[in-house]
């Protein structure tokens, strides 16, 4: 190796690696050529081996002949890896044998889905019960000739089609990114010189050269390393770059993917040194593709060991079950069920108008029993479920959530755990210098920082008094600890420069996470860097660099007399106490504070420096030489600070009843520690303290399904968790029947995001496999913004409920009428329809539709979040609501079947004419203005429900409660504007319908009214009166206390 340059740095020369490619320099210039190494034959007979290389070479055929090389590279020599795989480590593989593996493996790509594919999503759209039964009452219509009202529900069909495949095209054009991780270009020695290719065409065997800032194109077998780091947090989940070693052999197959410092897995980043590796697996076989594939695996109901017929018949059943929309979120299959439902119910009672008639069936009795069918649906529930998700979807846009898939909407509401990555999704994915140790035994520490950054934030306290640039110069201990800091640093902190779209200057930083939390501590005693130089005059000589097999690393500095040098040294504890020339005892004491700050979960360094006088300048070349009889500056604790916003985001979910879950690759200690500075561990927490609320993935995995049932507490910290650990994690709480949501950025998070039941991914810095995944997007990476989702799921999901119980009324209102008027008869003892068929179109489409979006646009109640998730189980459909819904549709059914009477009846003879079901004749009058008084009955008091639904429990006239009298009831009715100007339209909408000419009388089949107005406004106060007296005992019943388990109740009793 060259000398090195005292004045210039450690000049780049010849570099002896042992065998293999040799990484190039920093700068860029070439090496030159190590010794030639005779190519490798298949049967793997090496002529020179090293120590570690021939370990395993009694086990070595066999093991490769039975495993696959990149599962096994890392218990292989280097040179063994270069003979399995026949690569010449000396210039690589040929032009003709790249082609050959190219054509055998294919690209190094992975596999996408293909874009967003418009037909599937439009598919998707009509793959629900709901749009099944409109179809079915359009095709009815249009066979009985009836095109205005086969019309009509066509429009509504295209309309629920249109806006869902809008919104859920939209948001996948949104996270459009799929699985573009791979590198786009490569360094790469072929036939003996280095060429740059792109990524994609790499294949086994190749060369690869790795320098800072270079993703790594595929998984490599290191040959070689010169300080090599690289950044594995979106693979593992751990912050801490990973240190590589090209010389190690490792002994276990086993090892997890974190611990194999000998390999560099594709789509990581190179944060440090440099190094060269040969491409052990491409595309679907690196780990990165292993993760991609377990998202592609589709779940599989039948066993493949079963019979054909039985596969057959399980593959029919789920295509029937997605066709019919009965799988998805809780909402969708309690929806599609129901519609089933109301399909039978259409098909019974046009059955009972059948039978009514004796199946003597005219067009008279067809149109009749089409009549009852079409009154059983809720026509417009599918449009204004559409409508509201769309409306719900924005709003979450606005809160920095992208919604990719809209049943995740409502689904979010009813989570009753979250299970969280660490790393950048918790924490800030930064380190922060949080605590430092003294010579003399003082501690210095940093508290309320906003930003790893920023130097200008939080506060540097030295037991309990301000630290500050002239306390430190005052003060030796303080000096020498940060100038050891600033100096033996080659990481630099600046703050951007003001611009037109950022008028806040922000602070930014370029190097190694740890040198940059030093710096910046440093920097806010004012003892940065550039401070230093300035102040104290010193001047760089050399730096002998960091190596993991030392772990430390010297940088060394000329005074500005030219009279003394000063070397600075940081590095791993255990490494630097036996060069510290401190009496035995001293150093107990600073390995026992070392112990007790990383007790706490934080990273420990030493720092040291020592001082030459100017005539030693040679003797510097000599590491051990200036390594040696240090100086103890102190020790530095480093963390990956929580995001400031984590500790309150689960307090909120805690309030809410859910219960969150950290699940993380990195270390028990350092997850334990995070875990209670944010709450998600403590006092208040239930299951906190049980034996099993922390534990390590290995732990974790031992146990089977059954033990982990038999667990008092599933895990609240799990620690180097894997993909599979996560996946199992969540299926234990599935069998608990529980309802889970995952959150996470790493492509390591990407299975558990897919098999939960509400992925949520980070927008930001989160990997594209992830965001594919995931069921939503937080684009502004917060955790907070979760609980900004909850909460709107949790809105959505009551307002979904007011805008049901006001669909469903109309519908059994209508159905009590219908069936009640089999009873009168025409003069030809056919039944006379209280309500025409687009009477009943009229008031479920135009009447209720604007109603039912304006309910779904009501803001969220004041306890929303601190109520306990809505039971699953029950779903939308709660027994309140059921008998809320028959209640009053039975009122409102009633009200107008008495309207109706006592214009037949108790006005008039009773003569219902003959043949006014299909066309107007002049016996027909009175049916007609009879039938009008019934629809607009049916109208404003619609109209009217829509206000009362606003709160299921409180009254028209109370539902603010602050606000005394009339100003109550004012406040209810505009504080909505959207559903009030629904409201006013309701009521008025029954006057151009009465009493415009021929569309009254051929279209809806009513005449004008006159007197009978007075029925219909009479009956808005028997209506109010009512449902006011209904509510009235709901509340003096919940007065005597709801059950303690009835979460739907919390909000209710507290209200009353």
């Amino acid at each position: 190796m060259e000398e090195p340059s005292l004045h210039g740095g450690i000049k780049s020369g010849k570099l002896d690696d042992h065998s293999g490619i040799k990484p190039a320099s920093d700068e860029g210039s070439n090496v030159d050529d190590p010794p030639p190494i005779p190519r490798a034959s298949s049967s793997i007979q090496l002529t020179e081996k090293s120590a570690d290389e021939s370990r395993l070479e009694t086990t070595l055929e066999s093991t490769t002949k039975d495993v696959d090389i990149d599962y096994c590279a890392h218990t292989l020599a280097r040179s063994d890896v270069a003979a399995h795989l026949q690569t010449d480590l000396e210039r690589g593989l040929t032009t003709q044998e790249t082609a050959t593996r190219q054509a055998q493996y294919g690209k190094n790509q992975l596999e996408t889905s293909g874009g967003t594919k418009w037909p599937q999503i439009l598919v998707q759209q009509v793959s629900n019960s709901l749009t099944v039964v409109l179809v079915i009452a359009m095709a009815i219509s249009y066979g009985t000739s009836d095109f205005i009202e086969g019309g009509v529900i066509t429009a509504v069909i295209l309309l629920n089609v249109v806006v869902g495949f809008i919104q859920d095209y939209r948001a996948e054009q949104t996270i459009a990114s799929l699985l573009a991780m791979a590198a786009p270009v490569s360094k790469v020695v072929r036939q003996g010189a280095m060429t740059t290719i792109k990524a994609d065409e790499l294949v086994r065997g190749d060369l690869v050269q790795l320098n800072v800032g270079d993703i790594v194109p595929a998984d490599l077998r290191l040959t070689s390393t010169i300080n090599l780091a690289t950044d594995e947090a979106a693979l593992t989940g751990e912050s801490k770059p990973s240190t590589k070693n090209a010389e190690a052999v490792l002994k276990e197959l086993d090892i997890p993917a974190g611990d194999r410092n000998n390999i560099a897995y594709s789509s990581t980043v190179v944060t440090r040194g440099r190094g060269a590796g040969i491409v052990i697996s491409t595309g679907m076989h690196t780990e990165i593709g292993k993760i991609a594939q377990l998202l592609r695996k589709c779940k599989e109901s039948a066993n493949k060991d079963d019979p054909w017929f039985k596969r057959a018949l399980h593959k029919t059943s789920g295509a029937t079950k997605s066709a019919l929309g009965l799988v998805g979120t809780p909402l969708q299959v309690k929806l599609s069920w129901f519609a089933l439902f109301l399909f039978a119910l259409a098909i019974l009672l046009a059955i009972v108008v059948f039978s009514v008639s004796l199946w003597d069936i005219d067009n008279e009795t067809l149109i009749y029993g089409i009549c009852v069918a079409v009154a059983v649906v809720p026509e417009s529930l599918i449009a204004v479920l559409t409508i509201t998700m769309a409306i719900g979807s924005k709003a979450m846009a606005r809160g920095n959530v992208v919604v990719r898939k809209m049943g995740a909407l409502e689904a979010i509401g009813g989570v009753t755990n979250i299970c969280s990555d660490k790393t950048g999704t918790l924490t800030q994915g930064k380190m922060l210098a949080r605590k430092a140790f003294l010579p003399g035994g003082r501690v210095l520490e940093v508290t309320n920082e906003t930003s790893p950054f920023d130097p200008t934030t939080g506060e540097l306290t030295c037991q309990g008094s301000r630290v500050s640039g002239d306390t430190v110069l005052y003060d030796s201990e303080l000096r020498g600890l940060f100038q050891t800091m600033a100096l033996c640093n080659l990481s630099s902190v600046f703050q951007k420069a003001e611009t037109e779209s950022n008028t806040q200057p922000t602070w930014t930083a370029t190097g190694e996470p740890t040198e940059i939390a030093l710096q910046v501590m440093a920097m806010r005693a004012d003892h940065g860097k550039k401070d230093v130089l300035e102040r104290e005059g010193m001047t760089p000589i050399t730096e002998h660099p960091f190596d993991s097999s030392v772990k430390r690393m010297t940088t060394i500095f000329e005074t500005r007399d030219e009279k003394r040098l000063v070397a600075f040294t940081k590095g791993a504890v255990e490494v630097l106490l036996p060069l510290i020339d401190v009496p035995a005892d001293i150093r107990k004491n600073i390995l026992a504070h070392a112990n007790e700050m990383a007790s706490s979960g934080l990273r420990v360094l030493c720092l040291c420096y020592r001082e030459f006088p100017a005539t030693d300048m040679v003797s510097l070349r000599d590491r051990a030489f200036v390594e040696n009889q240090l100086t103890f500056a102190g020790l530095v604790g480093l963390y990956d600070p929580p995001r400031i916003e984590s500790a309150s985001a689960i307090r909120q979910c805690q309030q809410a009843g859910i219960t969150v879950h950290m699940l993380t690759g990195d270390h028990l200690m350092t997850a334990t520690s995070i875990a209670k500075e944010i709450g998600i561990l403590g006092s208040h927490v239930t299951g906190s303290s049980s034996g099993s609320a922390i534990m390590t993935a290995h732990q974790f995995d031992q146990l089977s399904d059954d033990a982990l049932d038999d667990l008092e507490t599933l895990p609240l910290v799990l620690a180097r968790c894997s993909p599979n650990t996560k996946l199992r994690m969540l299926h234990a709480l599935h069998r608990r029947g529980l309802f889970c949501a995952m959150t996470g950025d790493g492509v390591n998070d990407s299975p558990a995001l897919k098999g939960a039941d509400v992925g949520v991914a980070m927008g930001l810095n989160g990997s594209d496999v992830s965001k594919e995944a995931a069921d939503m997007v937080l684009t502004d990476d917060n955790f907070a913004s979760i609980v900004s989702a909850i909460r709107e799921g949790r809105r959505l999901f009551d307002n979904i409920q007011k805008f049901l119980l006001h669909l469903l009324i109309s519908n059994i209102s209508q159905v009590i009428l219908l069936l009640i008027g089999l009873a009168f008869q025409d003069r030809h003892g056919n039944s006379v329809f209280p309500l025409s068929p687009i009477e009943i179109l009229w008031a479920n489409l135009i009447t209720s539709s604007p109603l039912a979006i304006g309910l779904g646009m009501e803001q969220a109640s004041a306890d929303v979040m601190v109520r306990r998730p809505h039971s699953l189980k029950a779903g939308v459909f709660t027994k309140e609501l059921i008998t809320d819904k028959f209640i009053y549709g039975t009122c409102m059914g009633c009200l107008c079947l008495i309207n109706y009477v006592i214009v037949v009846f108790g006005a008039s003879d009773g003569d219902l004419g003959f043949d006014c079901n299909a066309n107007y004749n002049d016996s027909c009058g009175l049916a007609y203005r009879a039938r009008g008084t019934a629809y607009s009955t049916l109208t404003v008091l619609l109209s009217v429900m829509a206000l009362e639904a606003k709160h299921l429990t409180l009254g028209l006239f109370n539902m603010e409660p602050t606000k005394p009298g009339l100003k109550s009831f004012f406040t209810t009715l505009t504080k909505n504007r959207f559903l009030f100007f629904g409201v006013l339209v309701g009521m008025l909408t029954p006057l151009p319908i009465i009493y415009t000419p021929v569309i009254n009388q051929a279209v809806f089949r009513h005449h004008p009214l006159s007197w009978e107005w007075g029925l219909v406004f009479g009956s808005v106060v028997c209506f109010v009166a009512l449902v006011e007296t209904w509510k009235a005992l709901k509340r003096r019943k919940l007065r005597k206390g709801p059950a303690l388990d009835d979460p739907q109740k919390t909000e209710e009793s507290s209200i009353a």
